[in-house]
């Protein structure tokens, strides 16, 4: 994938991640951003298209005494969800179940 090809895809993460958490309907956003709707849902579409999520190992500064290693949801519109140590099965099951759901 070209950089130019990489960077398209990021902007259209952010602008649905952006419409999604405005509370706008699309048409409004769209129109305010001034951005074709058909452009906004044909992205929307093939973004859903690829692979929900992805994960990562993180690890924090080996030179800390604290240092701790989280799990990092990376979603499709580049938001990302860090999973620490320690946290109960059932609350990580309810926010996973979140995510999987058809928005």
């Amino acid at each position: 994938m070209s950089k130019t090809q990489a960077a398209r895809l990021d902007l259209w993460r952010q602008l649905i991640a952006a419409q999604q958490q405005s509370g706008m309907s699309v048409r409004a956003f769209c129109q305010q951003r001034r951005t074709s709707e058909y452009s906004f849902y044909h992205w929307r579409k093939r973004l859903a298209e690829q692979l929900p999520m992805k994960f990562a190992l993180v690890e924090t500064s080996q030179s800390s005494p604290a240092a701790v290693a989280v799990l990092e949801v990376i979603l499709t519109s580049g938001e990302r969800l860090r999973i620490v140590p320690g946290i109960d099965a059932f609350t990580l099951r309810q926010v996973l179940s979140v995510l999987r759901e058809p928005r």
